[in-house]
């Protein structure tokens, strides 16, 4: 048992899935908005690039989503701006820090089994004891509450 898991269970998830959907909408507006930033940098490099620039417009959203997700999931708080505004953290299963690589794969896992598997996969939280949805469960990870 780690001294994570010595922490009372109800603390660590109490609430954490009303916490998660805020996080989420938070987190999309964010992304939202740096795409939007990013389209008219891509927009004005165009110009200079003859065009070239603007084969990365069917990409930017996904780019952008990707280094927010790795870059905040990785970073000091261990946490996405809309996590950290919720009181949750994002840690690791077999212990030591979350990277880059956790984060960017923990964001496109979520909308790969929401394409997939339709939006019901978010039903596995409702049973799962540690309030867990199935891209965390294949990520090892866990979503709770900053104690």
């Amino acid at each position: 048992m780690t001294a994570i898991d010595a922490l009372p269970i109800l603390a660590r998830f109490d609430d954490v899935r009303r916490k998660r959907i805020f996080a989420w909408i938070v987190d999309i507006v964010i992304v939202a908005l740096l795409t939007l930033g990013a389209s008219l940098v891509i927009g004005v490099l165009g110009l200079f690039t003859f065009g070239l620039a603007w084969m990365l417009y069917g990409w930017v959203g996904l780019i952008v989503a990707v280094l927010y997700s790795g870059i905040t999931i990785g970073g000091r708080r261990q946490a996405t701006v809309g996590m950290a505004l919720m009181g949750l953290v994002f840690r690791v299963d077999a212990g030591g820090p979350a990277t880059f690589l956790y984060g960017a794969a923990h964001m496109l896992l979520f909308y790969v089994s929401m394409s997939l598997l339709t939006p019901l996969i978010l039903l596995v939280s409702l049973f799962s004891p540690r309030k867990r949805l199935l891209h965390d469960m294949v990520l090892g990870v866990v979503i709770e509450n900053l104690v």
